[in-house]
């Protein structure tokens, strides 16, 4: 499965963006994630979501601000992410696998917060 992501750019302190990830194939059987990379900062994963969307966990750092979701018939994650910080400048990427394991990744997206 290839992962193409989308949506990143330059946006002001409060707004919002919301990433795409449109998968090669069928996501249905896969957990799925978004991660980050901030300058100097290691990789951390930002937000996941189970298979169905049963399971949904979120870093503590945009919890009540970032929103995950899929929908499986098109083989698409999003993250929708609304007040956003200058601290969430980073490259997204997302990531998906069978439960447990992230086995394959997109190219990511850049996602600058400033005024």
């Amino acid at each position: 499965v290839q992962l193409q992501a989308s949506g990143g750019g330059l946006v002001q302190p409060g707004g919002s963006l919301r990433l795409s990830c449109v998968a090669s194939g069928r996501i249905s059987r896969y957990s799925m994630g978004w991660f980050r990379q901030g300058p100097g900062k290691e990789r951390e994963l930002t937000a996941f979501i189970g298979l169905n969307g049963g399971t949904i966990n979120y870093h503590e750092s945009v919890t009540g601000r970032f929103t995950i979701s899929r929908d499986d018939a098109k083989n698409t994650v999003y993250l929708q992410m609304n007040d956003l910080k200058p601290e969430d400048s980073a490259v997204y990427y997302c990531a998906g696998g069978i439960p447990g394991r992230f086995d394959f990744w997109g190219q990511g997206t850049q996602v600058t917060v400033s005024s």
